[in-house]
């Protein structure tokens, strides 16, 4: 059986196959200045380095989970972009057999490893939104990272709950989360909740039910706007609304 170490230089050796230096600079025009993450290899195409992860799975998805979850932090610890995404992505896979220990994973790689958005948007949404899906008693601690000193650990509180977001779940912490980060200074978590206030307004989309029923989280979002427009960042505004009714738009962007 292979050893950690030789399967992450596989899934390296694999990433770098698909890189080069000139994609470097083209990956890195999607970051602001003080946004990108430290290590890029220089993977043009996200599809190729999706195409790895799931390639490489196959090898390994028979292996104890904790097996792959090492491999995971290994991935992490290497600081590439490229990697990470490899990370989230065999942690996603792996959902049919998380179980609440798994937290304490999530929970570190995020806090010790995510240095950018778009690593942060592979991991919270996805394999964390799938865990507290199946565990929702560890929403609240989600509350506890949206006041965190850690950028990222405040996004992710927000981001990690967009696809439950959509299935009509968690309203009530949904919107305890947006008025914890509601004055946050850092875009990107203004983003963040912004956009998780959005998913939740637009899971009438998604969710069965009595057209009642339906516009019900799109009222409790125009809502929670409305109560805080006057000191809610316009960026949050703008994200939170975008998919509403343009009556509705026009009123809470009305000064």
């Amino acid at each position: 059986m292979q050893h950690t170490e030789e399967i992450v230089l596989q899934v390296r050796q694999k990433i770098l196959a698909c890189a080069d230096t000139l994609s470097v600079s083209q990956s890195l025009s999607f970051f602001k200045e003080g946004e990108a993450p430290q290590k890029i290899h220089g993977v043009k195409k996200t599809a190729d380095v999706n195409r790895i992860a799931k390639d490489s799975f196959k090898e390994i998805k028979n292996r104890p989970k904790n097996d792959v979850f090492d491999c995971c932090e290994a991935l992490f610890a290497s600081g590439y972009m490229e990697e990470m995404t490899v990370a989230c992505k065999w942690a996603e896979m792996l959902h049919k057999q998380y179980e609440p220990a798994d937290f304490c994973f999530f929970e570190r790689w995020l806090d010790n490893y995510v240095d950018n958005w778009a690593t942060c948007d592979n991991l919270c949404p996805h394999a964390i939104g799938t865990f507290v899906m199946k565990f929702p008693e560890y929403v609240s601690h989600l509350k506890i990272w949206a006041k965190s000193t850690n950028r990222w650990m405040r996004r992710g509180a927000a981001v990690t709950l967009i696809i439950p977001a959509r299935k009509g779940l968690f309203l009530d912490d949904i919107l305890e989360i947006a008025e914890i980060l509601l004055l946050d200074k850092d875009d990107l978590v203004q983003k963040g909740y912004g956009w998780m206030l959005k998913a939740a307004s637009m899971s009438e989309i998604f969710v069965k039910g009595t057209d009642e029923q339906k516009k019900e989280h799109l009222n409790a979002v125009f809502d929670f706007v409305m109560k805080h427009k006057a000191i809610m960042p316009r960026t949050a505004l703008r994200y939170a609304i975008e998919k509403m009714p343009d009556e509705l738009k026009k009123k809470a962007m009305k000064k």
